[in-house]
């Protein structure tokens, strides 16, 4: 499944708040997710939390892009990515 990158921008701040209510809301933004057949690996929050850098599999951008729109979360731009691990490496001959 390939991999994206989608930078989101809050200017008033992204607040969840760590309670039942927060959780409901991570959870409706899963199903949601699932409708396009993506799924949320991860999110990075700026400090200031205006802006949010988020992992997703899915099966193409335009389906990420609609599974955000359901959620009614912005996107900024959305990246095809792999993973680069400083480890991958240690174990390459010279």
């Amino acid at each position: 499944m390939p991999r994206f990158l989608v930078q989101r921008t809050f200017p008033e701040g992204l607040a969840i708040p760590v309670t039942a209510d927060g959780a409901k809301t991570c959870l409706g933004v899963v199903e949601n997710n699932a409708e396009e057949s993506v799924t949320w690996i991860t999110s990075y929050v700026s400090i200031d939390h205006t802006k949010t850098f988020c992992i997703y599999d899915g099966p193409s951008p335009e389906s990420v892009e609609r599974a955000a729109l359901a959620n009614g979360l912005p996107v900024d731009s959305i990246s095809a990515v792999r993973v680069l691990d400083p480890y991958f490496y240690t174990g390459v001959a010279s």
